[in-house]
């Protein structure tokens, strides 16, 4: 007699979320922290707050950002900093791993 509510096979779907975690680079630990800061080769932070130079991926998480840690001062979209514009990347070096791994 088998266990009530234990699966007895793997599902498609929770294969393809192994397969998926396994392969794409999400960015986290030491290994995602140059692509986090967008100092070595851009990133994947876009933005940077010119008050606290904390970075955010797109406008509408800056403005999250900013509304909660800036309430005081207005928010003007022109005083961002675009780090895609200011730091070129070199040729050598890859652009950030977005979909990781090309194993299946």
């Amino acid at each position: 007699m088998t266990g009530k509510a234990k699966p007895k096979k793997h599902t498609a779907k929770a294969i393809a979320g192994k397969i998926d975690a396994a392969t794409t680079n999400r960015g986290g630990g030491k290994a995602g922290q140059s692509d986090r800061s967008g100092q070595d080769k851009g990133g994947h932070a876009k933005l940077e707050c010119p008050l606290c130079k904390i970075t955010a991926p797109d406008i509408k998480s800056m403005q999250i950002h900013h509304d909660s840690r800036h309430p005081k001062v207005p928010f003007d979209e022109s005083k961002l900093v675009n780090l895609h514009t200011t730091c070129v990347p070199e040729t050598s070096k890859p652009r950030p791993g977005v979909r990781g791994s090309f194993k299946k």
